[in-house]
């Protein structure tokens, strides 16, 4: 180890959900690479994203916070994250470190770094196929290496974006796990999919003409997961040859899960359902991190920032939200946080009260699926979240409604603002308020290329939605009954 601080190299791999890895149990071998990586360090079985998609995410793993402390719960969170807070980046600068993001910007919850690079991570290349971990590498390389030429210590965040849509690896990744006919015409997998107008047009934007499988689609993700999995081994590689992977703290993780053709969300991160909520996390730190280590407590994303200050040693009295995982790499006691309100404000607007057993949703305003307005799951019995018991357990959703509330009602006290779950009525970018039926929803929310699936995530157009190229549908378009 050098006398300086240690580095900081985190990978936030956009829509990544764990159950899709090898190394968390996926029965394909996708992510060959990051299993071996992970054996020289620790890797955390029951890690969990509360509030869901992107710009909470990583607002909360970028604060030590949760949606309560940032106040940032939607997509299209107005305005910037609050001065209350203090992102990870802005205090590393002060702590002497250079710092750079690498495919994140323009979001509010990426505020905070000295230097911003961009790589094209969303649409396909002139060959049809989107190389988006190789773009990544093309910059994230020789930043690496000019960031410990500068002799200080750095944070480098890299976001990556292969398992997000469109999933479009490059070959031979594309049919790695797919042997079939993707336009079988006998098959119907996808027919209620190209029926769901909102998302529709987006995906006959990607998808080959005439696929007919789902089955296609999801080996497209894993496809995707697979090639990235190539891609990181490469920045594992520069990191080995710079001669600083024993001064270098490796964060592996995600900001939100994935839902494929499961619950009607169609190949999106909307939906409070275990898809979308379990994520990975991996750390690695030679010397300071025991090898070979699976941690089975339940951890949150709020956890990440604590966790990387103990570990960097660098001076901090936030009092974070979230606590340091260190205790439970020792295997110290200490009291679970097995409990966690969960929120979403992408498609739809819901929260709701997640525990071991059981899980309750309920939606804050009529959504564009039709679904009902309170779910309840017990998870043991049924993981894959497929029967509502609503109907058959009134008590058990009385109770969690109970305990969602008391929860709410202590943090707002805490923090002395409103839950912002309820003052974010403006989440869809259409300025009309909360929908008042499902079908108003479905009629007004609609995605229509991956450039716009792009915009979403960036502060380019505050006030209005973001409108396409001419012949192209617009990103949002309004229900005239707004």
């Amino acid at each position: 180890m050098t006398s300086k601080m240690p580095n900081l190299l985190l990978l936030g791999i956009d829509s990544l959900r764990r159950d899709h890895m090898s190394g968390y149990g996926y029965h394909r071998l996708t992510t060959p690479h990051i299993d071996q990586y992970s054996q020289g360090g620790v890797l955390f079985e029951q890690h969990f994203s509360p509030s869901i998609p992107t710009t909470p995410g990583y607002a909360s793993m970028l604060t030590g916070m949760d949606c309560f402390g940032t106040d940032v719960v939607a997509l299209r969170h107005g305005g910037p994250v609050g001065d209350h807070v203090k992102m990870l980046s802005e205090l590393l600068e002060e702590n002497g470190y250079n710092t750079t993001c690498i495919g994140f910007t323009g979001n509010p919850s990426a505020r905070g770094f000295q230097k911003y690079i961009d790589f094209e991570g969303w649409g396909p290349d002139e060959t049809g196929r989107s190389p988006k971990a190789d773009n990544l590498n093309r910059v994230a390389i020789p930043e690496m290496k000019r960031l410990k030429e500068e002799g200080k210590p750095f944070f480098l965040f890299l976001r990556h974006m292969d398992p997000h849509s469109p999933y479009l690896p490059p070959k031979p990744f594309e049919r790695m796990f797919y042997d079939g006919n993707e336009c079988d015409p006998d098959n119907h997998s996808l027919d209620e999919l190209y029926d769901f107008k909102p998302f529709a047009d987006y995906f006959s934007s990607w998808f080959p003409e005439g696929c007919t499988d789902s089955k296609y689609i999801d080996a497209q993700y894993d496809g995707a997961i697979a090639y990235m999995d190539a891609g990181i081994q490469s920045i594992f590689t520069a990191l080995e040859s710079l001669g600083i992977e024993d001064e270098t703290l490796v964060v592996i993780t995600s900001d939100h899960g994935e839902t494929l053709n499961e619950h009607d969300c169609y190949y999106d991160h909307h939906g409070l359902y275990e898809t979308n909520l379990r994520i990975p996390l991996i750390l690695r730190f030679p010397g300071k991190l025991p090898a070979g280590k699976r941690v089975s407590s339940s951890s949150q994303i709020k956890d990440v920032m604590p966790t990387i200050v103990e570990l960097l040693g660098v001076p901090c009295e936030i009092p974070f939200d979230g606590r340091s995982l260190i205790p439970l790499v020792k295997g110290e006691e200490r009291v679970p946080e097995s409990e966690m309100y969960i929120t979403e404000c992408t498609w739809m607007r819901k929260h709701g009260w997640r525990t071991p057993e059981w899980k309750l949703i309920v939606a804050l305003e009529p959504d564009l699926h039709f679904k009902p307005p309170v779910e309840l799951y017990n998870l043991v019995r049924d993981p894959e979240e497929l029967h509502n018991l609503i109907d058959e357990e009134p008590e058990v959703a009385a109770h969690l409604m109970s305990r969602l509330n008391a929860h709410i009602a202590k943090r707002e006290q805490e923090t002395g603002r409103e839950n912002p779950i309820y003052t974010n009525l403006n989440w869809h970018g259409l300025g009309c308020g909360p929908f008042k039926t499902s079908q108003q929803a479905f009629d007004s929310m609609h995605i229509g290329s991956p450039r716009t699936a792009r915009s979403l995530q960036t502060k380019e157009k505050e006030a209005e939605p973001v409108a396409e190229a001419e012949g192209e549908p617009a990103e949002v378009e309004a229900d005239t009954t707004c």
